[in-house]
């Protein structure tokens, strides 16, 4: 009959003791289950630093395009949609300059710049719902200045997209001649802007800056092993018979490790402006269907916007403009205006003064062209 209470005697045990290192690799084995680094181990890289934007050589122009921004959303900005106040759109750092106090023009163009919109990942497959033509055109036109967008494949590599690039570009005879061409790139659009003026002399002899809206110059770490519910999603689009898949090779293009190996092995044309504007919302401000990478990517660093992290959102050697209260799509698509309950659900977060947010790019590229001629 067993006895409570007593202690055992150790002599009696069914097996024998279990000596301290074999506690030690029973340890090391349960690690093993551990969950997968985000971010993978490898030598594939070129020589890497985390290091302030000055130290990068990267101009501070925050304080200037808050100016900018500012004027424009106290002048019009109430009349636009999305209407949002200045310091609930823009997110100020510890460090940004203080105020220039320049009076901010708010004039018809004062040049002849014409902006072309490229487009990021599978938005040829969505474009049809999202409208951002409706949206911007009109109001940047009323301006004085040019806009077209380029379409390029939603799916494909940068090597393909520059391409595409750049026979739209000289396809194309009522865009203005000479150096006057702004390039606005969003997320993976950017990256095949930079692929297409390094590749292509003819873009870049016509091109007078490329602007990057949450644009993924240093890849996305989700690119390396993308969430299923990503994967998911975007395979239920391109069963679309109107999207193309292309060469399929767009995320292997957004991978972190080709984006810093293409940066170290290609200078960017020394005749063209550059400048970065980088979405870096709290989770309070992220729409539903974006949370979940947007924790993903938490595990490495909450400043994200749900597809990037908001160091890897800036072009090397330009001007950072600033950084935006607002998640990966809201800086670049009305997805709720779309009046689709889907996206009153789960994009509910998106909305944000995307036309205001143009003017004040336009205008401060406008604005820095004018001051170094």
């Amino acid at each position: 009959m067993r006895e409570y209470g007593r202690m055992s005697d150790p002599r009696q045990s069914a097996g024998p003791a279990i000596p301290g290192v074999v506690w030690v690799l029973a340890a090391a084995a349960l690690t093993a289950c551990a969950p997968k680094p985000l971010v993978e181990y490898t030598t594939d890289v070129p020589p890497l630093i985390l290091t302030t934007t000055g130290q990068a050589g990267i101009e501070d122009q925050r304080a200037r395009f808050r100016e900018i921004f500012c004027a424009v959303d106290a002048d019009h900005g109430a009349e636009l949609p999305d209407y949002r106040p200045c310091e609930e759109a823009l997110v100020r750092l510890a460090d940004e300059p203080p105020p220039t106090g320049r009076p901010v023009y708010l004039g018809p163009a004062r040049s002849k710049l014409h902006l072309v919109g490229v487009p990021g990942y599978s938005w040829s497959c969505i474009e049809d719902w999202a409208n951002i033509e409706d949206e911007i055109d009109p109001h940047i036109a009323s301006l004085g200045f040019g806009i077209t967008h380029i379409r390029v494949s939603g799916f494909s590599s940068t090597e393909n997209n520059a391409r595409e690039i750049r026979d739209q570009l000289v396809a194309d005879p009522d865009l203005p001649d000479g150096r006057s061409l702004v390039f606005v790139g969003h997320s993976k659009g950017v990256v095949d802007i930079l692929e297409a003026v390094v590749s292509y002399p003819e873009v870049a002899e016509r091109t007078a800056a490329v602007v990057s809206v949450a644009g993924a110059v240093g890849g996305s770490v989700l690119a390396d092993d993308p969430p299923k519910l990503l994967v998911d999603m975007f395979e239920g689009v391109v069963s679309d018979e109107n999207c193309e898949r292309g060469d399929g090779l767009a995320l292997e293009s957004l991978r972190p490790a080709s984006r810093r190996a293409w940066l170290s092995e290609n200078e960017l044309p020394e005749g063209v402006r550059y400048f970065s504007l980088v979405a870096l919302p709290d989770r309070q401000h992220v729409s539903t269907l974006l949370l979940p990478s947007y924790d993903v990517l938490s595990q490495v660093d909450p400043r994200n916007d749900g597809q990037l992290l908001f160091y890897d959102q800036v072009i090397p050697r330009g001007g950072l403009m600033g950084y935006l209260k607002a998640d990966h799509w809201a800086v670049a698509a009305a997805l709720g205006r779309n009046r689709s309950w889907v996206m009153s659900i789960f994009a509910e977060k998106n909305p944000f003064p995307r036309e205001v947010l143009m003017e004040a790019i336009v205008r401060h590229v406008e604005e820095q062209i004018l001051l170094s001629e």
